[in-house]
């Protein structure tokens, strides 16, 4: 299974805000950090505001912060309101072209329960299971930046 690159940035929005706690973080610093499209990061931001995710506040000294404690955000959750389906082959789509072989086929039922597990397993973690051990206040933390191509 492979997750989207809207879910993989979603997610990777969720580790930096939980990682910078009640401070308002802005698109353009996530663009920067992990060399991602601000067109892309909108959508993502748009989304998680629109779910209750996050907060956001808009002005020249505006950005965005979590809305609920991280222990409180299920990885399983997010994952599922961001991915649009899990349709591990084209005989789960309802909408898909039939399969012939539907009937002797014991394929369906194996990958339906890999992908239960799947979700039951990120369902078992949530933000704050993702995040490092707070560090002592006098410990600098540091951000690896990949450099533009």
């Amino acid at each position: 299974m492979r997750l989207t690159s809207f879910t993989d940035y979603t997610l990777r929005t969720l580790l930096h805000l939980g990682s910078n706690p009640g401070r308002l973080v802005t698109i353009q610093e996530i663009a920067d950090l992990h060399s991602i499209s601000k067109n892309h990061l909108m959508k993502v931001v748009n989304e998680l505001a629109r779910n209750g995710t996050i907060e956001t506040i808009r002005g020249r000294n505006g950005g965005f912060r979590l809305a609920h404690e991280p222990k409180d955000i299920n990885i399983g959750a997010i994952v599922r309101m961001s991915e649009s389906d899990f349709y591990m082959a084209e005989c789960f789509d309802p909408n898909g072209t039939p399969c012939g072989l539907v009937k002797a086929c014991g394929l369906k039922s194996v990958l339906g329960n890999a992908t239960a597990a799947y979700l039951a397993e990120l369902d078992r973690h949530t933000l704050a299971s993702l995040l490092p051990e707070p560090r002592p206040r006098d410990m600098p933390v540091t951000v690896h930046r990949r450099k533009a191509a």
